[in-house]
């Protein structure tokens, strides 16, 4: 594997960590305020896999996020 296809396999697999205050701008459910209150109960409720922290800045990976409501989706079919 060469270097370059070393380097865009791994921007390729880079997370979409989108802040929590830009969320709506890409997405409409769930609003910042039900997203706020997911992240308070994040580790009761499944989502702190989600969740990434840099400083005070509160970072959603996005891909993970819909992984988590697929999953919890599917315990109710």
């Amino acid at each position: 594997m060469s270097f370059i296809e070393s380097k865009n396999q791994s921007i390729a697999s880079t997370p979409n960590l989108i802040p929590v205050s830009k969320w709506n701008e890409t997405h409409t459910w769930p609003p910042k305020g039900g997203l706020r209150h997911i992240i308070f109960h994040a580790k009761t409720n499944g989502f702190s896999r989600a969740i990434k922290r840099v400083g005070r800045r509160v970072l959603i990976d996005e891909a993970v996020f819909f992984q988590i409501v697929d999953e919890k989706n599917k315990g109710e079919e």
